[in-house]
């Protein structure tokens, strides 16, 4: 079972429960259980994303999540120094300083 597991319903169920229910089942129970990426990958894959797109509500999450997965806070500042030249110089400042935060 994913650690994952009821997030969704615990976070959305009482505002959106089908948006839960699909979160649930779906995000969490398919998508970060295939095993054609590691966790650790899609953790990446996940910060990336959100930095990027200035998704800074569930970041802080992530970051969390990621460290859990095996990725270290240097290679989560070197994402964030990547991205600074892709995503620009404000969503990377940001995301960085979630980080320090965490």
């Amino acid at each position: 079972m994913s650690r994952f597991a009821g997030l969704g319903q615990a976070g959305l169920g009482d505002v959106a429960p089908r948006l839960a229910q699909i979160t649930d089942s779906v995000l969490f129970g398919d998508i970060w259980e295939r095993s054609e990426l590691s966790k650790r990958d899609r953790s990446l894959i996940t910060v990336a994303a959100l930095a990027a797109l200035y998704r800074h509500e569930q970041l802080p999450f992530h970051l969390k999540t990621a460290i859990e997965h095996g990725v270290s806070r240097e290679e989560l500042a070197e994402v964030v120094t990547h991205l600074a030249f892709y995503a620009g110089w404000p969503a990377a400042a940001s995301a960085a300083s979630m980080l320090k935060n965490l």
